[in-house]
């Protein structure tokens, strides 16, 4: 009998600044740093004959919290990548919700009816999934394995497993940043000991307790997902003083709620992006939104080779460097009468 632990990657990028990752390549946050301490505590005391994991950077780097301390080999395969979502990819939500409702909504219902150009439906992810389980399961008989996948890549493989039909999809449960299932193999069928289990997690690491999207009984308020546009003068007069051609404004909905101002030439020669203006307005503060402005300028740099973003914070804003240390600035200097930040957003494999 074979036992297999699938547990799904820490928190990363896409989870944080709410964009459509599938098999786009993206970093661990810093809190999904803490969520691997945590996995690998938890299993300390499990003894593991194998480890695998998708070839994208968030599972790899994820499965060291077992491989690392176990002395184990990591082998990477592609068959436990997440769902290949084609030209979704690294956009953000609230750009999808208001560019594709239709598709949005059947995605969000795992409906064997959504589609997008150059994507795998679900139905051909459930059946890459299950196969590659399978094969690495038939691998190691009568050993105990992890394999390290992604949240919807596992709830398709474990409806495959429970025989879900394609129109109760939506009932499958979603899983947290490092939750884990653990099966048995017999050689022929898979049996569930356990599934979606994040006991590991203290509350305030678990990055589904601070979203709301999955809840059903509603009590708590909406994600809110923002979407961005070019400033247009004179109409965006009143957003910012000066018209410039690098200024974004974040929108959620049909309505402004901050900016976002990049310097692209700047730090080019230094492989950095340089962030000029990033703002939340005040009547949106303390939302948590802010984030995602951070999100859009990393996409946009790292599409154009950069490996770290930097800003000047004014020396006197605690409250503003304070924010930009919780999402993974560092403080390297002094410019222009402020403190120069930066945050790395390269890979290190």
């Amino acid at each position: 009998m074979t036992t297999i632990y699938l547990i799904r990657h820490a928190e990363a990028e896409g989870n944080l600044y709410r964009r459509v990752h599938g098999w786009y390549d993206s970093l661990i946050t810093d809190n999904g740093y803490r969520q691997i301490a945590a996995l690998e505590a938890r299993f300390r005391d499990i003894h593991i004959d194998a480890v695998y994991s998708s070839d994208l950077f968030r599972t790899s780097a994820t499965a060291r919290a077992i491989y690392a301390p176990k002395g184990l080999e990591l082998r990477t395969d592609p068959g436990l990548r997440e769902l290949k979502l084609g030209d979704w990819e690294d956009l953000p939500f609230g750009l999808v919700r208001r560019q594709f409702p239709r598709q949005m909504e059947l995605f969000n219902r795992t409906d064997p009816n959504w589609q997008v150009d150059n994507a795998e439906t679900f139905s051909q992810l459930g059946e890459r999934i299950y196969s590659a389980v399978r094969r690495l399961a038939e691998k190691h008989p009568d050993q105990t394995v992890a394999l390290f996948s992604h949240g919807m890549a596992l709830r398709q493989f474990l409806g495959k497993v429970k025989n879900v039909p394609p129109e109760e999809w939506h009932s499958i449960p979603h899983g947290d940043n490092t939750a884990m299932s653990c099966l048995t193999f017999d050689g022929e069928r898979f049996a569930i000991r356990f599934e979606m289990d994040n006991s590991h997690l203290p509350v305030d690491i678990s990055t589904l307790a601070r979203q709301s999207w999955w809840r059903k009984d509603k009590k708590a308020s909406a994600d809110v997902n923002l979407w961005f546009r070019p400033a247009v003068w004179p109409q965006d007069r009143a957003l910012y003083s000066e018209a410039d051609q690098n200024l974004t404004v974040a929108m959620s909905g049909d309505r402004a709620v901050g900016l976002l101002l990049t310097d692209p030439d700047r730090g080019r020669e230094e492989k950095a992006g340089y962030i000029k203006f990033l703002s939340i307005f005040p009547e949106d503060r303390g939302r948590g939104l802010g984030v995602q402005l951070i999100g859009e300028a990393v996409s946009r740099y790292r599409r154009a080779g950069r490996d770290r973003l930097r800003l000047c914070c004014p020396a006197d804003n605690e409250g503003a460097q304070r924010f930009f240390q919780r999402y993974g600035f560092r403080k390297t200097g002094r410019e222009d009468g402020g403190g120069l930040m930066e945050k790395y957003i390269g890979f290190e494999r």
